[in-house]
């Protein structure tokens, strides 16, 4: 089909009659990806030929949606360093630094990991947008996926939570959680006084943190922990609830500039599928030197 790249999608019994967008917003496109592939040339596909979105399909035929992003981008670029760790034609994986903001936000319009990506993107050459797999706190640092193209996106997002997508976080928290290892299962919630900040509530949303005591460093402890859902602020609650926030923590723990100037917490390994090759992808970034530090 082409030298193009396309997300495919079989047509169920199920789904006899259905209309193309129906399935595709069923698997998760989005109507703007929807519309960016219809208004393209061989865009969207059925059996391999141009099709409406509105066309009813039948089991057994094949809705095909391009895959490639040449819509461009409302993020204004900025011109400065992305330690990418990993590129191929549908994905990157970055090493984000410590106060960088993952989308411009308030204080951050300039300069973000989204900013940065439209610029390479830009310089590059590359047909490509920002499109984030998951996130991470403006304060933590280290590794993330970041999809070229909606498709890409979405195939990747399927994977979240489940054992096709790793993801091991290294954190440096106050004291040493008894016992060292174990799980936190807790859920989670906002609190009432705050847009932000969360808490542990009867009535939160499900959540669970596995975390493993790697070493002791002196008033400190350092531990690898994974997670089984991904919520707002969740290894930082979950540690705070067990009594050891995370060091350098100003909203669940204590301040501690002469120490670290942010949440001791980085996303330290990753392994995925890439969804159109079927290839594992592994990587590890060791820890940053504010991290390190805090073992001396």
């Amino acid at each position: 089909m082409d030298d193009l790249r396309y997300l495919e999608f079989p047509v169920l019994p199920q789904e006899e009659g259905k209309r193309v967008d129906a399935i595709l917003k069923k698997h998760g496109l989005s109507t703007s990806a929807i519309r960016r592939a219809k208004h393209r040339a061989r865009g969207l596909l059925l059996d391999g030929e141009d099709i409406y979105t509105s066309y009813a399909v039948h089991p057994g035929q094949v809705v095909s949606i391009l895959c490639d992003d040449r819509a461009g981008s409302d993020i204004v670029p900025h011109d400065a360093p992305v330690d990418i760790v990993y590129e191929d034609d549908d994905l990157l994986v970055v090493n984000k630094p410590p106060h960088l903001a993952v989308h411009p936000c308030a204080g951050s319009w300039d300069d973000s990991l989204g900013a940065r990506l439209v610029a390479y993107y830009q310089k590059a050459g590359l047909q490509a947008d920002f499109h984030p797999v998951h996130r991470l706190d403006k304060g933590t640092s280290g590794l993330m996926v970041v999809a070229k193209h909606p498709a890409a996106q979405h195939a990747l997002t399927g994977q979240l939570h489940s054992d096709r997508f790793l993801r091991c976080y290294l954190a440096v928290c106050e004291g040493c959680p008894e016992p060292m290892n174990g799980v936190v299962d807790a859920p989670l919630g906002r609190t009432d006084e705050s847009y932000i900040k969360q808490c542990v509530r009867p009535d939160g949303k499900p959540a669970r943190t596995h975390y493993e005591t790697l070493r002791r460093w002196g008033r400190f402890s350092l531990l690898a922990l994974t997670l089984d859902t991904g919520r707002t602020h969740q290894i930082r609650v979950h540690m705070a609830y067990l009594g050891h926030p995370l060091a350098g923590d100003f909203l669940y723990g204590t301040e501690a500039p002469d120490l670290i100037t942010r949440p001791a917490l980085h996303s330290g390994y990753l392994r995925f599928t890439q969804p159109f090759t079927g290839e594992t992808l592994a990587f590890a970034a060791p820890l940053p030197p504010d991290m390190a530090a805090l073992k001396e």
